[in-house]
C-alpha cells in the first residue's frame, strides 16, 4: 500500500480529503466517553496536595461607587487566615482579556482599585487553612462605600449626560476605528427604502444568560521547587490562561504550566481568565498550593454571561417578499468591563443580515458600558441572539405578506458569488439546497420553481 494512502479502521483511502468524507454519518465514540461513564476522568478538583490552602474573596456590595476605606484587619485576625490580597499585591493589576489580539485599552482590574463598577466585583482575596476560614475571613473584612449613581440599561447609558461607568473608556461604549459603533455600511439604504413596497421595523430584546456549569470555575496552583507553577484548571482555553496570567503577575510565560483541558461545563463561561491569576499570586505569597473555587451563588452571580442584546431591525421589502434594504440599531450589554464582548459585537454586526443577500445594508452595533455583572463568550455570542432577532423578523414580515415563510428565506438565500455586506464573497454556500432537504423532510410542500432552484450563481433565480 503507498505511503500516499491513508487507513481507518481497515479501510483505505487514496488521501486525506477522501478519508474525511468517509467520516460524514459515520458514528465515532467520544475518546473521553469511557473515563466520564466510568468515573475515571480527572478534573482539577480531583487534584490534592499537603498543606494545601483556600481562597475566599471579599465582593462589592454595590453596583458603582467608589472606596473611601478598607480594613482587611478583622480578616487577617480570624483564625486560619494567612494572608489578604489587594491590588496593591498584583503587579499588573489592569488587562483586557483581548488584548493578546490588540484589543484596548486595559480596562479591567484584577482586583478593585479604588471604585466597584458591579455588585460582586472582586476586592479582596483571603487565604486560609481551610475553606470555612477563607470565606470567615472575607466576610469580616469592612469597606466604606460613596456610592454612585448605577447605569443599568444599554439605552440609559448611551445618553450624553449618562455617568461614566469605565474612565479608562472615557464614555459608555467601545470605539471601534474612532466610531462609537461596529458599522456597517453597504449600498445605499435610503435609496433602497425608497424603492421599497413596504417597511417593517421591529425591535428585539434579550437577557443576560448565565451558563450554569456543573462544575464551577476554579482552580489548583502548586509553588514548584524549580520556581514555576503548576496550574490545575477547568479553563476551556489554556494557552490563552497562561498568556494572560503570566502578563497580570509579571512572570515569564515559562514560569506557568497550566494543566487542563477537561472541563465540567464551560459553553464559553470559561475562557475568562479569573481565578488563575489571583490563585497564583496567593501560591507565590505563602509557598503553598492554593485552591480557589467559585461558590454556586458566586458562579451564577459574578461569572459572565451572554450579554443582553436589544436589536431593532428595519427591513424595506418588495410585495413579492424581496428584501432590498436593511437597517440594524443593536445595543450589545457588555457590563462594566469589555472582555470578549467588544469581538462578539463585531461579529453581531457582521452577521446582521443574516444567509440573505440584501443589497442595501446599514448597521450600527454598539458595545455599551453598564454597571452590571460583564458578559463575555457564551457559545455562538453575537451570532445566536442576532439570528433569533432577523429570523423572527423574516417570519414576522412573511406573515404580513402572506408569504410562505420558506419561500421567503429561499428568494433572499444568498448563492455562490454573491457579495455579503461586509464585503466577503460567498462560497460553498449549500444554502438553498439544505433548505430544500429540511422541507421535504417534514413534508413541507414548495412549488416547483423553488424545488429546482440552485445555490449556484445564476441558477434557478
Amino acid at each position: 500500500m503507498s505511503s500516499r494512502h491513508v487507513e481507518i479502521d481497515g479501510s483505505y483511502f487514496a488521501d486525506e480529503r477522501e478519508a474525511d468524507f468517509f467520516a460524514i454519518g459515520t458514528p465515532a465514540p467520544r475518546t473521553d466517553a469511557r473515563g466520564h461513564v466510568t468515573g475515571q476522568t480527572q478534573f482539577f478538583e480531583d487534584v490534592s496536595y499537603p498543606r494545601l490552602t483556600h481562597l475566599a474573596m471579599h465582593r462589592s456590595a454595590r453596583h458603582h461607587a467608589r472606596i473611601r476605606s478598607l480594613d482587611v484587619a478583622p480578616a487577617l485576625a480570624t483564625p486560619g487566615v494567612l494572608r489578604v490580597l489587594t491590588h496593591a499585591d498584583v503587579p499588573n493589576n489592569w488587562y483586557t482579556i483581548l488584548r493578546l489580539i490588540g484589543v484596548e485599552p486595559d480596562d479591567e482590574p484584577v482586583l478593585a482599585e479604588e471604585k466597584v463598577r458591579y455588585l460582586g466585583e472582586p476586592i479582596c482575596a483571603v487565604v486560609a487553612e481551610t475553606e470555612a476560614a477563607a470565606r470567615e475571613g472575607a466576610s469580616r473584612i469592612v469597606v466604606e462605600y460613596e456610592d454612585l449613581e448605577p447605569v443599568l440599561d444599554v439605552e440609559e447609558a448611551l445618553k450624553p449626560d449618562a455617568p461614566i461607568v469605565n474612565e479608562r473608556h472615557g464614555h459608555n461604549y467601545f470605539t471601534y476605528e474612532g466610531h462609537d459603533c461596529r458599522r456597517i455600511r453597504f449600498g445605499d439604504v435610503e435609496k433602497g427604502f425608497a424603492e421599497s413596497d413596504r417597511i417593517f421595523k421591529f425591535t428585539y430584546q434579550s437577557s443576560p444568560i448565565e451558563h450554569a456549569p456543573v462544575e464551577t470555575t476554579g482552580c489548583i496552583v502548586k509553588p514548584e521547587a524549580d520556581g514555576r507553577l503548576k496550574i490545575h484548571t477547568d479553563t476551556q482555553a489554556c494557552y490563552f490562561t497562561l498568556d494572560n496570567t503570566a502578563l497580570m503577575i509579571g512572570t515569564p510565560f515559562n514560569k506557568l504550566r497550566v494543566i487542563g483541558g477537561t472541563v465540567g461545563g464551560g459553553f464559553g463561561g470559561k475562557v475568562d481568565v479569573m481565578v488563575e491569576p489571583v490563585a497564583c499570586l496567593a501560591a507565590m505569597a505563602t509557598n503553598r498550593p492554593v485552591k480557589y473555587v467559585y461558590s454556586r451563588a458566586e458562579e451564577m452571580q459574578v461569572s459572565s454571561a451572554r450579554a443582553a442584546e436589544r436589536i431593532t431591525i428595519e427591513d424595506g421589502v418588495t410585495n413579492d417578499g424581496r428584501i432590498l434594504a436593511r437597517k440594524v440599531r443593536m445595543l450589545v450589554d457588555s457590563g462594566a468591563y469589555s472582555r470578549h464582548s467588544p469581538y462578539g459585537t463585531t461579529k453581531a454586526a457582521a452577521h446582521m443580515p443574516g444567509p440573505y443577500t440584501i443589497p442595501n445594508v446599514w448597521v450600527d452595533a454598539y458595545c455599551v458600558y453598564t454597571n452590571r455583572t460583564p458578559s463575555s463568550a457564551m457559545r455562538g455570542f453575537g451570532v445566536t441572539i442576532a439570528d433569533f432577532a432577523l429570523e423572527s423578523q423574516l417570519d414576522r414580515i412573511a406573515r404580513e405578506l402572506g408569504i410562505d415563510p420558506l419561500v421567503m428565506r429561499l428568494k433572499n438565500a444568498y448563492r455562490d458569488g454573491d457579495m455579503k455586506a461586509h464585503r466577503k464573497i460567498v462560497e460553498g454556500a449549500a444554502l438553498v439546497e439544505v433548505m430544500q432537504r429540511a422541507a421535504e423532510l417534514v413534508g413541507h410542500e414548495l412549488p416547483e420553481h423553488y424545488r429546482t432552484m440552485s445555490s449556484m450563481s445564476g441558477e434557478g433565480l
